[in-house]
């Protein structure tokens, strides 16, 4: 029995590894223990408390090292925290899983394109794994692999070692830092929580109507138009892409349209009114648009050619 991998490789400080898995021999399956704090039911492996700490930054232990820990529970609850979401994915889950250099706390570096994950909308870049729990062929649901914390390795096990049965996962994910899972983990949600918005952001790819969407956490102020670039999202159409002013308000290329929480973005100026005039009033520069509270966003909305004329 063996473990295909396509790819392991440390880039750039994380440690990334992508596979088709069946069975594997020589891997070991650690216990696990509960995580429960503030009433949040966070899973955190045994070796948090059994001295494994060779996987681990001293940081991370330090961090995790007043948790407590019971010994059983039937999973994470959902309702413990807002960035928990729980999916459900074909056992070829289309996910390229990565890790920082502590070995530990392993989050979703890449989407397989077509893969069960990409078409599944929901799961993005950067989120945390936290839960494992296999479906059998018939819908019979097994006992939950708790994976928060959890080593690299012993995640790949997981998965590794599924029956040959299970024909699905149900994945539970914590959208966020490994820095802010400890700190939910732990009861902490931080002094600046207050400052915290979301930008939800309709992405449509230039040339086809496919939508998906993405949530981005920001802070009040941030400007839209660096929070969704940042974030890998284009707001340039066509060539502008490539010949736009970056942002200094120059082309008048970079138009969303704010499709709800118009009354928490800043006013048009005259410039940009002038600009945009024969667009609806949602219409914006995203170069010049500041957003202080939750709002939604849709990129390449339609424009009139005469938009790029003047």
């Amino acid at each position: 029995m063996s473990i295909q991998v396509q790819s392991l490789a440390v880039l750039g400080g994380t440690l990334s590894c992508s596979y088709s898995a069946a069975c594997v021999g020589f891997l070991h399956h650690r216990q696990t223990n509960v995580c429960q704090r503030s009433s949040l039911s966070f899973l955190i492996p045994r070796r948090f408390s059994s001295g494994l700490k060779k996987f681990t930054s001293s940081e991370v232990m330090s961090s995790l090292r007043d948790v407590e820990m019971p010994e059983e529970s039937q999973g994470i609850d959902l309702s413990d925290h807002p960035d928990l979401y729980r999916v459900r994915l074909s056992r070829r889950t289309g996910i390229e899983w990565g890790t920082d250099l502590s070995f530990a706390f392993v989050y979703v570096r890449q989407l397989e394109p077509a893969g069960s994950a990409d078409l599944n909308g929901k799961i993005q870049r950067g989120d945390q794994i936290c839960e494992l729990r296999p479906v059998a062929d018939g819908n019979k649901i097994s006992k939950p692999i708790n994976l928060i914390g959890a080593s690299f390795d012993n995640v790949m096990t997981s998965f590794a070692l599924l029956d040959k049965s299970v024909s699905d996962v149900d994945l539970v994910f914590f959208r966020g830092t490994k820095e802010e899972l400890i700190k939910a983990c732990k009861g902490d949600t931080g002094s600046d929580s207050s400052d915290e918005i979301r930008i939800t952001v309709n992405v449509k790819s230039s040339g086809n109507d496919n939508v998906r969407q993405q949530i981005i956490k920001a802070k009040k102020g941030d400007n839209i138009r660096k929070v969704l670039t940042d974030n890998g999202i284009n707001v340039y159409q066509s060539l502008t892409r490539w010949t736009n002013c970056k942002g200094k308000q120059l082309c008048g290329t970079c138009i969303v349209n704010i499709a709800d929480g118009s009354q928490y973005t800043n006013r048009k100026s005259m410039d940009e009114g002038s600009t945009l005039r024969e667009n609806p009033e949602s219409y914006r520069l995203s170069c010049v648009t500041f957003a202080y509270g939750d709002i939604t966003v849709d990129t390449f909305p339609p424009v009139n050619a005469a938009q790029w004329t003047r």
